[in-house]
């Protein structure tokens, strides 16, 4: 696997691939990789040649008081565990590199209505830095596929209508939640959880599957069943920050007549956020 930080050196590698004809995938991260970043590798080797994965914290998606400082860089570690996954090329720039003329001149990316509900509301601004960059790592590498995980629901759905709306040839594909044996959904900032947090965290999961139970009936009240919901994430010492039903498509409010519903949750363990989602077909 080669390393390089630079679009010139990126774009390099990228054509001598195409060169040989090679299919290109490209797997955005933010680095401090676990087992659900790597089965995105994984994913992508099925069904592209060349694999690209870049690693970059992106100032543009933190808020002021969130943990952009904080968040861990593990670059060696990362680097080791994508060559062990056959990751052809690792992308790994600087701040400067990716915004040239700072954050207050970069032209941005706002994919409206989708970005503004959900982690959107709790998050003002986050996935204008999400779009724009991903948007960015786009044009950077012109891939044939991109691949994400369905832990980010509603960051999924935004890059889809994204590269649908900017008419990028881009397939785009997601890959399921990847859990621990908890329920917990694997994530970067568990890392931050102590180990009573973590084993009490696993209680997301339990909650989203009750949820699911529930729903499955077009019978079900969809207010009763979230308010329990909430109600017994507080009681497992959880500060939820919100738990919503939406349709899947949309992402805007379910309503009782809704088949295709998806619970998205966000809810603070201590001082570590976490999210997750379940997606229900009601019967």
């Amino acid at each position: 696997m080669r390393t390089v930080h630079t679009i010139q050196a990126l774009r390099s590698a990228v054509n001598e691939a195409r060169g040989q004809g090679l299919r290109v995938a490209l797997v955005p991260t933010m680095g401090n990789l676990h087992e659900g970043h790597l089965s995105l590798i994984d994913e992508a080797k099925k069904h592209a040649d060349f694999v690209v994965a870049s690693i970059f914290v992106n100032p543009m998606q933190f808020g002021a008081n969130e943990d952009l400082d904080a968040y861990p860089r593990t670059l060696e570690a990362d680097s080791l565990a994508l060559a062990e996954h056959y990751c052809d090329l690792l992308f790994a720039p600087s701040v400067n590199e990716v915004y040239p003329n700072g954050l207050d001149h970069e032209t941005r990316v706002e994919v409206p209505v989708l970005g503004d509900l959900h982690c959107g509301a709790s998050r003002p601004g986050h996935f204008v830095g999400v779009a724009t960059v991903v948007t960015k790592l786009f044009n950077m590498v012109q891939p044939d596929l991109a691949v994400f995980g369905e832990k980010d629901f509603q960051q999924l759905a935004i890059i889809r209508k994204m590269t649908q709306d900017l008419c990028l040839p881009i397939e785009i594909r997601g890959l399921a939640t990847s859990r621990e044996a908890s329920g917990l959904a694997r994530s970067s900032r568990n890392g931050y959880l102590s180990a009573a947090e973590k084993d009490k965290a696993s209680a997301i999961y339990q909650v989203l599957t009750q949820c699911h139970d529930k729903l499955k009936k077009l019978s079900a009240d969809l207010e009763t069943v979230r308010l329990e919901a909430i109600q017994t994430l507080e009681d497992n010492g959880f500060r939820v920050d919100y738990l919503n039903f939406a349709e899947t498509k949309t992402l805007r409010p379910a309503t009782a007549e809704d088949q295709h519903i998806v619970v998205l949750l966000a809810a603070f363990m201590g001082t570590t956020r976490l999210i997750d989602n379940i997606v229900i077909a009601r019967e």
